[in-house]
């Protein structure tokens, strides 16, 4: 999430969220149409492909005809099955296949979580993990500093916990990166918040298991993010290693991202950990609010999937980009 000064300098730039629906929180219409766009990863040398230690394989930016639509912190990728959560705990889900073309699109909205009201600041949820045996979601909510888990496709039961390691955590600066190991354990980086003690970097947290069942952390360690830069999500590669998307904002409106990749053996109690870059998305490369990261297998490469939130400002775009990870 965008912090809210920030986002106040953008406010003429987009109309105010109108109250709608039950929960008063402007909702995507089961029958609202996804359109496809692709874009390329530099628009003046449209035969670019490679940046750093990845290759662009293709991307598309989403609209739709909703004005509810947007606003995607989070993703899932499952073969060619894609869920897209929304920090207004909105849900769609599709399929993608070589065409680029989204079927099979449903909308939904999370069943549960801290607060049901009309404000973004009720259900912003910004991170999500999956366990690929169960089929359980867990989701990360900031300005709560909360973490409730789902059954498969977010069906109830619901249950959630505020652990007390997350209760400082500033609101709009918390739980924007959560990964569930393979191993069980849970890893969760705080956007903006800084570790006790005054250290540098920002506050981590590592659960045994699920945070849910268990809220009290096994530890803390620091991650350090590049200076102006901030994590804003997080996953397991297949071969192991953690994925760390870091993203920094400049005015007057500017994006740029980092790919950051981290030894899980380095996450130890009290531990620094900055990771080893790999990748710059900046300009003139396309750019935006990156804040979702997935990681796939797909005939034998790794394939790394971002998402972009939009914020549903009329100047920024839903994108959803695929590159191959070399090495």
């Amino acid at each position: 999430m965008i912090r809210p000064s920030t986002l106040a300098l953008l406010a003429g730039l987009s109309l105010l969220l109108s109250w709608s629906g039950e929960n008063g929180i402007e909702r995507v219409a089961p029958t609202a149409r996804v359109t496809a766009t692709p874009v390329p990863l530099m628009a003046a040398d449209r035969s670019r492909q490679r940046v750093g230690a990845i290759t662009y394989l293709g991307g598309i930016q989403l609209t739709a005809d909703d004005p509810g639509f947007g606003g995607y912190s989070s993703l899932a990728v499952a073969v060619d099955r894609f869920t897209l959560l929304s920090d207004l705990g909105g849900v769609l889900d599709f399929t993608l296949g070589a065409d680029w073309r989204p079927r099979a699109v449903r909308f939904g909205d999370l069943p549960a979580g801290p607060r049901t009201g009309w404000t973004k600041r009720d259900r912003d949820s910004e991170s999500m993990t999956v366990d690929p045996a169960t089929g359980q979601i867990w989701v990360g909510f900031e300005q709560f500093n909360q973490i409730w888990r789902y059954g498969p496709g977010f069906a109830p039961p619901a249950h959630g916990v505020a652990p007390t390691a997350m209760a400082g955590w500033k609101e709009n600066g918390g739980i924007e990166s959560m990964a569930r190991l393979r191993d069980g354990r849970f890893v969760a980086i705080s956007e903006t918040t800084r570790p006790p003690g005054g250290r540098a970097g920002r506050d981590a947290l590592l659960w045994a298991g699920d945070p849910v069942a268990r809220p009290r952390p096994a530890f803390r360690f620091v991650y350090r993010p590049a200076p102006g830069f901030n994590p804003s999500d997080m996953t397991q590669l297949p071969d192991g290693r953690l994925l760390v998307l870091e993203r920094r904002f400049q005015l007057p409106f500017r994006w740029s991202n980092r790919l950051v990749l981290v030894d899980p053996a380095a996450i130890r109690p009290g531990a620094e950990v900055a990771g080893r870059e790999i990748a710059v998305l900046k300009a003139p490369l396309i750019h935006d609010n990156f804040e979702g990261v997935a990681a796939v297998r797909e005939n034998g490469a790794t394939i790394l999937w971002l998402v972009s939130d939009d914020n549903q400002l009329p100047i920024q775009r839903t994108l959803l980009l695929k590159f191959r990870l070399e090495g």
